[in-house]
Formats: structure tokens, sequence, C-alpha cells
């Protein structure tokens, strides 16, 4: 008798996932966690004997390690169980690692608890790390923005070859949606990727998968799940849209919105990559011998296109794409439409746009 099929479910979107990271591996060459002569794996040491340099062994590629990001909910330590499960049976070195926000009492607590699972599981490396959360864009940017940059810290402190991320379906369709609330553009639509971040590291198993799978995953191999209350805390915006915004659509539009959303987030990747490359061929062709943007050209170029180049230039220039949105691009853009001798555009991280001589000029303020 096989497993339930939410385990059997979760266990092969892991399965495949770490098929590909292997063959990223073996294709690549990397190298991304030789031992030290001398030291343990996961120990960091100066070397061997005391007055003896430490020397990196010319061996045959090690396995790659594979972390998972684990929150202690549902989704997460699913991934967790199916990571335990399926990466020894491929050879794959499997650790996790959990980050303590510390937006609530005893974070520090339940961080701790979170580790002694993830070793019960069979992982290892494991640690706990701690972040301080700012303010910048709100709460859960802030949040959100914390936890990437600590789980980056532990990849590179590790050389491992990839994190995994609990998001489900259910995530994707939510982002798709505060996307469209926004006002965003088609790569706001597109939701997460199944692979992001610097080289691929981080990976998305869960996407094709609804939340329940995986906490019915959790209740089968009886796994402990913690409920973090910040998911039904009314004051976060994403909690909003899961405990109202998408049940109201259900029971106007019937089952099916969040698949439904799904697909529109894959098409709507598959069509922004398509405008991304195109944006990036064109962007040499309205550049004069000076690298500067000439204007007539740009306003040739079909408006999607054009405001991709506008961004990537502001990026260029340094404005934070974190921070640079569609208004910031449209006020911009009009320097080329709309031209009626208006002055500079002031953009995030003291860049500023502005004409000059038929030419568009970006650059620190």
């Amino acid at each position: 008798m096989g497993p339930h099929p939410a385990v059997a479910a979760i266990r092969l979107a892991v399965r495949r996932v770490l098929h590909d990271v292997l063959n990223h591996h073996q294709t690549s060459g990397a190298r991304p966690h030789e031992r030290i002569s001398g030291a343990r794996p996961g120990r960091h040491t100066s070397g061997g004997r005391p007055g003896q340099t430490a020397e990196r062994l010319p061996s045959p590629l090690v396995s790659p390690l594979v972390l998972v990001a684990c929150s202690g909910g549902a989704d997460s330590m699913a991934l967790a169980s199916a990571l335990a499960f399926e990466a020894p049976k491929l050879g794959v070195r499997a650790g996790g690692v959990t980050v303590d926000h510390g937006l609530q009492p005893g974070s520090d607590l339940r961080a701790d608890e979170v580790v002694l699972r993830l070793r019960e599981l069979g992982l290892d490396p494991v640690e706990s790390v701690a972040v301080t959360v700012g303010r910048g864009g709100g709460p859960e940017a802030a949040a959100r923005d914390a936890r990437y940059a600590a789980l980056d810290a532990v990849a590179e402190r590790h050389g491992a070859a990839a994190i995994l991320l609990g998001h489900t379906r259910d995530d994707q369709a939510e982002t798709v949606l505060l996307g469209l609330a926004r006002g965003s553009g088609i790569r706001s639509l597109s939701g997460m990727a199944a692979v992001s971040g610097a080289g691929g590291r981080y990976r998305r198993p869960f996407l094709q998968l609804d939340r329940q799978t995986a906490r019915k995953a959790c209740l089968v191999q009886s796994l402990s799940v913690w409920d973090d209350p910040h998911n039904i805390d009314p004051a976060y915006t994403r909690s909003r849209l899961r405990q109202e915004g998408l049940p109201a659509l259900e029971k106007a539009l019937g089952k099916g919105v969040v698949e439904a959303l799904a697909r529109t987030a894959q098409l709507s990747r598959d069509d922004a990559d398509a405008l991304d490359a195109w944006a990036g061929q064109a962007e040499a062709s309205v550049r004069d011998a000076a690298g500067l943007l000439e204007c007539a050209k740009l306003y040739a170029l079909p408006p999607a296109v054009r405001r991709r180049v506008l961004r990537r230039a502001a990026i260029e220039a340094g404005a934070p794409a974190g921070s640079l949105f569609a208004r910031h691009i449209e006020e911009v853009d009009r320097l080329i439409t709309g031209w009626r001798g208006q002055g500079a555009i002031n953009l995030p991280g003291k860049v500023v746009a502005q004409r000059q001589g038929g030419r568009l000029v970006i650059r620190q303020g």
C-alpha cells in the first residue's frame, strides 16, 4: 500500500525539483561546499593541526546541499518532510533554516521548536536565524526583505545549491490579486516564479498544489504544525484577502477561482518574459553613440517595450527595483509621449529623469 495521495503529491513535487537541482549541479560543475582538509562538514574552521594551512581537497564533486525554509506552518512542514524523505534517495544533502522575525512574543521559542522538528526529520544542517524587521514599504514587505536577506546569507554560508519555499497555488492566487489591486503591470500579475533568486537559488515545488493538500499531508504523517496568527490578522492586506476576498470571489463566481488565477500567473509570466527579452534587444537600438536614450526612437517602440526600457534604465541609474512602481515609469514615459516642456521627474533612490535636447537623461540627482 502506497502513501496517502496528499503525501505522494508533495513528494513527487519535491522529487522533480531535486532532479532539476541535481542536473544543474552536475552540468555546471559547481562545487558549492567543498570540504576543508581536517574539518568536519558544516563546521567553520581555519584548518587541521595548529600551524598548518587548510587545503581544499581536489576530490570529485560532493553532493549538493538543499535547504528548506520552514516557519513551522503546514505548508513548510509538509515541504520539510518531503525533502527529508526524497533527498537521501537521490544522494542530496538536506538541511533546514527557520527565520525568527521577532514580531510576536515567544517567537524565539517557536523558532527553537521548529529547529527541533527539522532535526527529528533527519535534516542537517539546521539553524534558526533572528532578524530585525524594518519599516520600509510596510510591515509585510519589510518582513519579506529581512527574511530573504537572512536566507541568502545562510545559503552563502553553507554553500547551498537551493532553498525550497512552501508557497502553494493559493499563495499564488493571492499574489495575483494583490498585483491586480495595485494596478500593476503584467509582471506583477505573473505572481511568484517556480525558480527565482541569484542563480535560481529559490525553488517553489508547491505552486501547483493547494494549501489543503499540504495540510492533509501533515495530518496523515502526524506532523505538528503552527498556525501563525498573522495569517488571520485583518491588519495585514494578504490576511484580509485570504479570509474575506477569495471566499467572496468563490461565492460569486463559483469554485475554480484559485486555479484560474494560478493559470493567469503562468500565462502572464510567459508574456512578461517575452516582452523583457524584446526590451533587452531594443535598448541598444535606442541609444546614441554616447549611450544616451534618444526620445524619438523610444517613441517609436510599442508602449510595453518602451516602459521596460525606461524601467531598466532607471534601475541601472540606482533606483531600487522594489520601490520603482508603475506610476513612476508612467511619469517618465510622459517625457517621451507627452512632452510639454515639463521639468525633471524624481524617482526612488535619488534618481532623476529629464529630457534634454531630444535625449532622455536618467541619473543620480
